[in-house]
């Protein structure tokens, strides 16, 4: 055999073994760092209207490219326990637009020894899990591709701490304003929902939700806290306004600044109940003023929800008002046999009107974090609130009768 024959062969065989070594060095690789995840559906189209996909704790950016060569579509992406982030963007047949949003995941694993204490129908909520997961809805949803990836270091996380008015509703036709707060900011920022229904400021941070969320914070970051309504409730030595629930809420409020981030108070959301004289009734004692006092002793950004929902709920009028909440007749929903009347809980609708409020009081509060709001966020006025007729939305598959945990 020629020299220049054996060279030739002893080269092909040298590098075939390095491709070979390249592939699973490259394998092993991804298998370690197996971000960015894609999913391309311009060829095969969309076999589901969700997206499930394995993920740690932590914030991940996800970019979307909504649209289809031969179809118009209307889509809207919600995520994790139907938190809002895109609604209702058409595109035109042949359209392409994309987009960008972060998404907070966590697990209930504080360490090794301790865990979130979850409640029971909690052990199936979304936001819990080991998974990222992705719900596309509207009229003709059209998805072309997802990319998620971890985010960047530095994105600023708003952390909520609530109750049922805030949490992210699994199913219909409940509503919080929590979910709807995404779909506000730009992908700058990311939202961490961690209300729970039937909540109180104390039992809130007995169940390690607060612990969960300082070994998460980070300096840079924000910490929206709404309690009150189930507050009230607790009787006995040591509970009211001024006791247990201020000395909770100003842990939360010290151990926040401790981290770096800035705590901003909410008071809580009204209840729908009308007087004779055809306005609302406060319900909540003193805890709305002690959530102001404690702001204003500390300093703090403050929200008054109690009574930006007041003028909410009388601009519609008592019977008009129902819109807001989950108030439907039997029949309505798959499994319903018996009229809805709840005034505490908010539908979709009112749970959006709710964040909005929410979005104005940062304004006016002037929080910087209002840098993040998207382009097309106006400002809002509850005496004047949009026409419900106008108002989209696509129900989610998941629906339940039963009403959250709280009053």
């Amino acid at each position: 055999m020629k020299k220049t024959t054996v060279i030739y062969l002893v080269s092909v065989c040298w590098l075939v073994l390095v491709g070979v070594l390249s592939f699973f060095t490259l394998k092993r690789e991804k298998q370690r760092n197996p971000f960015p995840i894609e999913y391309d559906y311009r060829m095969k189209g969309m076999d589901s209207l969700r997206l499930s996909v394995p993920v740690p704790d932590g914030v991940y950016e996800v970019q979307i490219l909504l649209g289809h060569r031969k179809k118009a579509g209307m889509t809207t992406v919600r995520a994790e326990s139907r938190r809002l982030f895109l609604e209702n963007e058409y595109t035109a047949e042949g359209e392409y637009k994309g987009y960008r949003f972060c998404i907070h995941k966590r697990t209930p694993q504080i360490n090794e020894q301790e865990r979130v204490r979850l409640k029971k129908r909690e052990y199936n909520k979304l936001n819990w899990n080991h998974t990222l997961d992705l719900e596309f809805a509207g009229a003709n949803p059209q998805v072309a591709r997802v990319i998620i990836r971890p985010a960047k270091n530095d994105v600023p996380v708003l952390f909520l701490c609530g109750n049922s008015t805030v949490v992210d509703q699994d199913n219909e036709p409940w509503g919080s304003w929590g979910q709807m707060i995404p779909r506000f900011f730009n992908h700058q920022l990311c939202v961490a929902n961690f209300a729970e229904s039937g909540e109180s400021a104390n039992t809130f941070i007995a169940a390690k939700r607060w612990k969960k969320i300082l070994t998460m914070i980070k300096p840079g970051d924000y910490v929206l806290i709404e309690f009150g309504h189930n507050d009230q409730k607790q009787k006995g030595e040591g509970k009211g306004a001024y006791l247990s629930f201020w000395n909770s809420m100003k842990q939360m409020v010290d151990e926040a600044r401790a981290a770096g981030a800035t705590p901003i108070l909410v008071t809580p959301t009204q209840r729908r109940s009308f007087g004779p004289d055809g306005k609302i009734q406060d319900t909540h004692l003193d805890f709305p003023q002690a959530t102001r006092d404690l702001a204003a002793q500390e300093s703090l950004a403050l929200i008054d929800l109690h009574a930006m929902t007041r003028t909410l709920y009388e601009a519609f009028g008592e019977e008009a008002s129902k819109c807001l909440f989950v108030h439907y007749p039997a029949g309505t929903w798959p499994g319903q046999t018996k009229d809805l009347a709840d005034n505490t809980h908010f539908n979709p609708f009112g749970a959006y009107q709710v964040a909005k409020c929410v979005v104005e009081g940062l304004r006016q509060a002037n929080v910087d974090l209002v840098q993040y709001l998207r382009d097309d966020v106006t400002t809002y006025h509850p005496a004047h609130p949009d026409d419900p007729s106008q108002f989209i939305w696509s129900p989610s598959e998941y629906i339940e009768i039963e009403k959250p945990d709280g009053n």
